[in-house]
């Protein structure tokens, strides 16, 4: 097992011999240990991690582990053993947690480890989005195109139920929750640059705006002036006389705040 990293290779060791345990003993564990909504949302709370650990037949265990292997090892040897593992169970266990919510009354067991492959196939694509990947080892494509495509594939077969038996909210829940887990920091920063942004133009407007109006005070207050200069303050009507006072009070208030 050279060249694969700690992590994924403790991860390969435990489903795997979980599943041979199951099939030398001839005992299902699906039961009492994988994820059935009905009993989960009763108290059974546990079967949202120990689901993970369980596969439903050799193709199944098969697929999962070698996705596993190709995708989790170059995934560990980026983040270190701590993250891949952290970001691991986050999608195994937020994808189940999506599956018990989708389906809440649920009696029938969901398995595998699945929803967590599917958030190391996001992950993957975040990373790595130009790698080539071989689509049944024949069709090349893009890491990036690849988790569009599965996305859209697992929304629709979830939503039509044309391929019953397959926990396809769980996948889709592996990749919605790996997608919020990494991205999440670059939406608040996001956020908050953009709020940051937007009160910036705000002040700014609001300093353009009193700006503009007390060019339009201190007008209106030299053209009294004049008047008065020119006719004397006999002159100007009570109307004219009012307005002096007020714009030359407003104009007043400003310079003691901005002093």
């Amino acid at each position: 097992m050279g060249g694969i990293t700690p992590t994924v290779r403790n991860l390969l060791l435990i489903n795997v011999g979980v599943f041979l345990a199951e099939q030398l003993l001839q005992i299902r564990l699906a039961g009492a240990l994988g994820l059935v909504p009905a009993m989960f949302w009763s108290g059974h709370v546990y079967q949202v991690v120990t689901y993970m650990f369980l596969h439903g037949g050799f193709g199944h265990i098969f697929f999962n582990m070698l996705i596993l292997w190709m995708i989790g090892t170059p995934l560990e040897a980026t983040w270190g053993p701590k993250r891949f593992l952290k970001y691991y169970f986050i999608t195994g266990v937020g994808a189940g947690l999506i599956s018990a919510l989708v389906t809440p009354g649920s009696p029938i067991p969901t398995v595998g480890a699945s929803g967590a492959i599917f958030g190391l196939l996001l992950a993957f694509g975040v990373l790595f989005p130009n790698q080539m990947i071989f689509l049944w080892f024949v069709i090349p494509i893009r890491a990036k195109y690849l988790v569009i495509l599965l996305g859209a594939a697992e929304l629709f077969f979830g939503l039509t139920g044309t391929q019953s038996g397959i926990a396809h909210f769980a996948h889709l829940g592996g990749l919605v929750v790996g997608l919020i887990y990494l991205k999440w920091g670059d939406w608040t920063r996001s956020f908050k640059r953009k709020k940051a942004d937007a009160e910036a133009k705000k002040h700014l407007k609001v300093v353009y705006d009193r700006r503009q109006e007390r060019e339009k005070l201190q007008k209106e207050i030299d053209d009294l002036l004049d008047k008065i200069n020119r006719n004397g303050i006999d002159s100007l009507s009570p109307r004219e006389v009012n307005r002096l006072k007020e714009a030359s009070r407003k104009l007043k208030e400003w310079e003691q705040q901005e002093g």
